[in-house]
């Protein structure tokens, strides 16, 4: 008869197995598209799809079948996966410490600066390669497009997310009137109205997508803290399974029988001995 535990961790791993399927599904279906910005979740969607589906797996057919070598596997996965999910909630928490919008005076929307974020981000961000295909995205999204009939009044009225304030419009500050050996942000230089350039090469840019990265990666770090305790207390229903498994195993209720062998009383082999010589005798 299974126990409780066993019952739970295999109907938990029933369900994680199903879900498991979309994951790698749409893995699959996102590699058949070229667009840039969903290339980026292909790799992750399949890696995490093909795990989920490995360690459901495992800890079903050791949970429901009484297999302890399947649960041992299951437990020492889940138990990896425990310590990577809080050591990468924790690395995010501090990569994610710094930086922040600066208010600008008669405006709804902030303003972002590059040197505000974390030296790890930056170096991310300010890599050509990761930068073009971040950039791709940008345009692939039309994100600009959105506010390309504002009005000024709009402009002083609206709010504007992290992304269209630093690649959208030039920094406030800038004053194209006036001389040109005024010195000013660099990246009222690096602006053109063309739709295709605006501020796309910008630090204000960057930033605007770091300030992103960050408010998706802190909620994405409050979900891991909710995942990891959750991840805990099926450990430790699992390590009742598996400890069910092996009493099963070993056919005795309470464990497995490791004596091997009894002291003998102090008259064992005298009466041993009287036992063989009556015997020869008779």
């Amino acid at each position: 008869m299974y126990r409780f535990s066993n019952t739970v961790i295999g109907f938990l791993n029933l369900c994680t197995l199903l879900a498991s399927i979309p994951i790698i599904g749409g893995g699959l279906w996102m590699a058949r598209s070229s667009t840039t910005c969903e290339s980026f979740l292909q790799t992750p969607l399949l890696v995490v799809g093909f795990i989920v589906l490995i360690v459901s797996l495992s800890g079903f057919i050791g949970a429901c079948f009484n297999v302890a070598w399947a649960l041992w596997v299951y437990l020492v996965v889940m138990l990896v996966l425990i310590g990577t999910l809080l050591s990468l909630t924790i690395f995010g928490f501090v990569v994610t410490s710094e930086g922040g919008g600066n208010v600008v005076t008669g405006r709804m929307y902030k303003e972002y600066r590059l040197q505000d974020y974390s030296s790890w981000l930056r170096t991310r961000v300010q890599d050509h390669n990761n930068w073009r295909a971040i950039r791709t995205c940008i345009l692939g999204s039309k994100t600009c497009s959105k506010i390309s009939t504002w009005t000024p009044l709009d402009y002083m009225s609206k709010d504007m997310s992290p992304v269209q304030s630093g690649c959208c419009k030039p920094p406030t500050s800038c004053d194209y009137a006036a001389a040109t050996l005024v010195p000013q942000d660099p990246d009222c230089y690096r602006w053109s109205n063309s739709p295709a350039f605006l501020c796309y090469e910008c630090d204000s840019c960057k930033a605007g997508v770091l300030e992103d990265v960050k408010n998706s990666w802190r909620k994405l770090s409050v979900l891991n803290i909710v995942v990891i305790v959750f991840l805990i207390c099926i450990y430790s229903i699992g390590c009742c399974a598996f400890r069910n498994s092996r009493r099963c195993e070993t056919d005795y209720p309470y464990g497995r029988n490791r004596m091997s062998k009894a002291r003998p009383r102090w008259d064992y082999y005298w009466w041993r001995w009287w036992n063989e010589r009556r015997d020869q005798l008779y």
